[in-house]
């Protein structure tokens, strides 16, 4: 009976991904960068106020001066800073069209922590005699709340702009291994993973752990076919609109490679052909299975801490949108990682917008030094550049 009812839920899988490689093509119309932005925004202010509300909830009665009006002007300080950092890497050579916005990126940092300090003094001018301990646990409260939530978005669109498959991909591993965990426990579960959540099992999260890295290695293959979603996302001043065109980097052209001795039975080939991408899925999954879940845990902890079941009541039976991010930040900063440490390289078109905003004199400086090191190294020829 089980294993039917396994074999039915896999089966169902199937006609979905069909689907789903048929819509990819449409899918610039449904949902565009901007768009996936601005709802990574929507979801990191609602987790911040599910989170801060907790607070607020269990203090009330303390009536704590600016409590409240402090954490969203500090969510406020974060978001500004976070997004200006992102303008001037991204839209750099745009901006220069705008004088005041010249200004703002030019002095971006100092703004920054300008309207941080004015927050800063408004808390200590707040301090009341008898609430002196509480009100300083609430400002850590703020501040550990802002890196949970705001920095963590800010490295999902740092995600984004790499590429949208390294937003899709990894969010779609999570949920599969969430599906997936939930139902090896239902049928095998017996024996307890964790007291922090009793109904999680070893089972679940051993066969959650293997569905996971197949589906992975599925969903990488789809996705790695597309330009669209394999492009790092760059703004196109010409157009002002977003731009996914590129020639795709090594990582998502086809490579063939050889079977091992032992498996060529198996399979009745030598070669095999594939996305090196697929082979990084394998990582994403990996992690995705045996660490993501401890996002969720932490979470159950801080939920008994406080004696509450969730974060919100958002979702009809799913608790908060905050339940149902906890593994998603965690995630979040582990593909920010991977990609810092094994997937990045240089990229011409920063370097480019990076060197249109310096000074006249300061261009011509860099273009005689890389003149004189292109001719040292033989590439190009002198007489070509004087013709």
């Amino acid at each position: 009976m089980w294993t039917m009812t396994l074999i039915r839920t896999f089966v169902m899988f199937h006609p979905l991904l069909t689907a789903l490689q048929k819509s990819l093509s449409q899918c610039y119309l449904a949902c565009p960068p901007v768009m996936l932005i601005l709802l990574v925004s929507a979801i990191q202010v609602k987790c911040f106020q599910e989170i801060i509300s907790i607070g607020h909830r269990v203090y009330r009665s303390f009536e704590l001066p600016w409590f409240r009006t402090l954490s969203w002007y500090f969510l406020l300080c974060v978001n500004y800073f976070f997004y200006g950092e992102t303008l001037a890497d991204y839209f750099a050579t745009s901006v220069q069209r705008e004088e005041i916005l010249q200004f703002l990126i030019r002095y971006h940092r100092f703004i920054s922590f300008a309207f941080y300090l004015i927050g800063f003094c408004i808390f200590v001018l707040s301090l009341v005699k008898k609430h002196y301990r509480l009100q300083f646990y609430m400002f850590g409260w703020t501040h550990v709340t802002l890196l949970i939530t705001v920095t963590q978005s800010h490295l999902v669109i740092q995600n984004l702009f790499e590429g949208m498959i390294w937003f899709i991909v990894p969010i779609s591993i999570v949920i599969c291994n969430d599906i997936m965990a939930y139902l090896f426990g239902f049928f095998f579960g017996r024996t307890p993973l964790i007291k922090l959540s009793p109904k999680k099992t070893w089972e679940g999260f051993i066969g959650g752990f293997f569905m996971t890295v197949i589906f992975g290695f599925l969903f990488a293959y789809i996705f790695a076919q597309f330009q669209y979603f394999v492009c790092p996302v760059e703004y196109s001043s010409e157009t002002n609109s977003f731009s996914t065109k590129c020639k795709p980097s090594e990582i998502f052209r086809l490579h063939y490679y050889s079977v091992p001795a032992y498996l060529q039975p198996l399979l009745g080939r030598g070669t095999v052909s594939m996305y090196p991408f697929q082979i990084h899925s394998i990582a994403l999954s990996t992690f995705a299975s045996l660490i993501g879940p401890f996002g969720g845990f932490f979470a159950s902890g801080f939920k008994r801490a406080f004696k509450i079941k969730d974060f919100a009541d958002t979702i009809p039976g799913h608790g908060g949108i905050m339940d149902r991010s906890d593994c998603q930040y965690l995630m979040a900063t582990f593909v920010h990682v991977y990609i810092a440490s094994f997937i990045r390289g240089p990229n011409p078109s920063k370097v480019l917008q990076q060197l249109l905003v310096l000074h006249p004199e300061q261009q011509l400086n860099i273009y005689k030094a890389l003149k004189a090191h292109l001719l040292e190294k033989k590439m190009i020829d002198e007489a070509l550049l004087n013709q």
